[in-house]
């Protein structure tokens, strides 16, 4: 059985977990709110780019540029985004097993990693997969200069053909207790998907319609990149701060059992003294 000592040391240090866990909560609680309003602002903005590429689009007859030619999928790109840091849940967990189960399901094509996030690139890099490239270290300062470099050198890989597809894996931010993790195809863009519109609205183009859709294509691709990262950046707080709050709560309750404790063994020990001394004035 514990003395009384080492249960006053393990209330003091579940004390100290419990500070540092709700402070941790706090901070993220305050950068998710900014962070969710990116996200919020970024969604409207990607559909409407989006939007404008297919009025340009419908406007091309013989629409033509590298990121929309479709090849057999023999090399594939996958891009797995997670987070720098743990301490919010399953968050990476949840990520890396979808991850997993992506190569595991095709086994038949020459997958290379592209590990956006720390946690990720560590654990691919112990298991010594095929890692084309890794960014870590930035999402505490995201902006949209990381989203172009990295869908530079996509498109960069792309347009050379060492790779046949890009396919994305990130957390969508649904709510704050609410994540749900997506498997999306970045490249090759669908051409036919780009010249369905309903509403085409009559633009009057200053430049070639042709040449416009080759500028705003690569850069519609850095906003759907830059959509994800924001993205993944407000399910990870959101995250932590649910875990956060979990962790705060169970230390209280760990608190009240060990306080619990240790006051029956201070009352038991206080009872085996008086009968010691009742004892012994009975003997005498």
């Amino acid at each position: 059985m514990p003395s009384l000592l080492d249960i006053r040391r393990r209330i003091r240090s579940v004390k100290n977990t419990q500070q540092l866990t709700k402070a941790m909560k706090t901070v993220s609680a305050a950068r998710l709110r900014r962070a969710q309003e990116r996200v919020v602002n970024a969604r409207p903005y990607a559909n409407q780019l989006r939007n404008v590429l297919t009025n340009l689009a419908a406007k091309i007859e013989n629409i033509s540029h590298p990121l929309l030619d479709a090849r057999p999928e023999q090399r594939t790109l996958l891009v797995v985004v997670t987070a720098d840091r743990g301490l919010c849940g399953a968050f990476n967990s949840n990520l890396i097993r979808v991850a997993q189960n992506f190569l595991r399901d095709r086994t038949d094509r020459n997958i290379t990693l592209y590990l956006i996030g720390r946690k990720g690139r560590d654990f691919f890099r112990r298991r010594q997969a095929a890692i084309t490239g890794d960014y870590v270290n930035f999402f505490t300062k995201l902006d949209y200069g990381h989203a172009r470099e990295i869908s530079q050198q996509i498109i960069d890989l792309y347009t050379k053909a060492e790779i046949d597809a890009v396919y994305f894996i990130y957390n969508e931010f649904k709510s704050v207790i609410q994540q749900r993790v997506v498997v999306e195809k970045l490249l090759p863009l669908v051409r036919e998907e780009l010249q369905e519109t309903k509403s085409q609205i009559d633009y009057i183009y200053e430049q070639p319609p042709q040449e416009i859709f080759n500028r705003m294509l690569p850069r519609y691709v850095e906003i759907q990149i830059y959509r994800a990262l924001l993205e993944s950046v407000a399910s990870e707080l959101g995250a932590r701060m649910a875990a956060m709050d979990t962790a705060t709560r169970n230390a209280g309750d760990m608190i009240d059992s060990l306080t619990l404790n240790m006051n029956r063994i201070r009352q038991a020990a206080i009872t085996r003294e008086i009968i010691e001394v009742v004892s012994g004035a009975g003997a005498t």
